[in-house]
């Protein structure tokens, strides 16, 4: 059975008990309803392709403003791998690169598929300790598998004092987390899951002084400085900024995303950290367990019982993992807790 529930400007229809926010997130119905109707229009015939270019530009400069940086200064992919690629692309022969255990392989596997790059891996708590001696930090702000953070302050110090580049994964934080990263060099997230996306959006911020390390390994038409100039011939004529990373836009993701992130960078991100955060070190704290000041929660657990009591959850690391985002109540830390007894 689903509620409808309402955040600020937004209208959720929610199943009870869902808490798989991380694996993928529920659209408030104006994000719901500008995607069906763009399959409307398709099924018309009534688009066409410069139809979508607003909405591509409105998903990007939302994006700019949630992780404070100008809309050229974003590039627009599909997936987070994809854009990561082109970071990994523009390294050095031999280069080091130093992530984080068990982080999630959207950022490390373009990294170690690169020939010639060293990888070396250490705990998540103690990453700004490695920092030294490596070229580039790749890691996720919030991990996917049990919602540990990232001492930002601790690995900003370390690399500014090391001179590496660092590479923020920012797609299990944003949306829910107030960002505070325009530094990084490269800024990578998702948009199906805390953002209220279709899949098949995600973009790349992409500092000035980065700009000449990257490369864009999946050059396309979209990329070039005027895309409907560049659908023919050569030479190669690229954008200017971060646009020549582009890659062709999966045109209903990103119109559901322009709505989305009007909608979420409307909001005051704290009072949503604050409510997540809340019932989530609610729920630890009623299991005997340290708040972690966390969205995300991975659980020892009999996933099947977890189901029987009307919880949607995903499965990590061998763990049930949770996720509590604006349209969670208390209601839904009550079932969760009915599993346990």
């Amino acid at each position: 059975m689903a509620q409808a529930r309402v955040w600020g400007s937004g209208h959720f229809t929610v199943p009870e008990g869902y808490l798989n926010t991380p694996s993928i997130g529920i659209p408030p119905a104006a994000v719901g309803e500008a995607v069906a109707g763009a399959v409307e229009r398709w099924r018309a015939g009534g688009d066409s392709p410069s139809g979508f270019d607003e909405a591509v530009a409105r998903s990007r400069s939302g994006f700019g403003r949630l992780a404070g940086v100008p809309a050229e200064r974003v590039a627009i992919g599909a997936s987070v791998s994809q854009l990561v690629a082109n970071v990994a692309g523009g390294l050095g022969e031999g280069a080091r690169v130093l992530v984080a255990e068990k982080d999630f392989t959207s950022v490390t596997f373009p990294f170690a598929a690169r020939p010639g790059t060293r990888l070396t891996e250490a705990p998540l708590a103690k990453l700004a300790d490695h920092v030294e001696g490596h070229d580039l930090v790749a890691v996720s702000l919030v991990q996917s598998s049990d919602g540990s953070a990232l001492d930002v302050a601790a690995l900003r110090a370390a690399a500014d004092s090391a001179g590496a580049a660092v590479l923020l994964d920012v797609t299990q934080a944003a949306g829910w987390l107030p960002l505070d990263v325009a530094w990084a060099d490269w800024v990578v997230c998702a948009g199906y899951k805390w953002l209220f996306s279709p899949r098949g959006c995600a973009w790349l911020a992409v500092h000035p002084r980065a700009h000449e390390r990257t490369r864009p390994v999946a050059a396309g038409w979209y990329a070039g400085d005027d895309p409907w100039k560049s659908v023919y011939g050569l030479p190669l004529r690229s954008a200017p900024d971060a646009r020549a990373f582009d890659l062709s836009p999966v045109w209903l993701s990103h119109l559901g995303a322009a709505e989305a992130l009007d909608y979420v960078t409307g909001l005051d991100l704290a009072a949503v950290r604050d409510h997540n955060t809340g019932l989530a070190d609610a729920l630890l704290q009623a299991l005997g367990r340290p708040a972690r000041g966390s969205a995300i929660v991975s659980l020892e657990a009999d996933p099947a019982r977890v189901a029987a009591a009307g919880v949607v959850s995903g499965l990590r690391d061998g763990r049930v993992r949770v996720g509590f985002h604006l349209y969670n109540t208390a209601d839904d830390v009550e079932r969760l807790l009915t599993a346990f007894g």
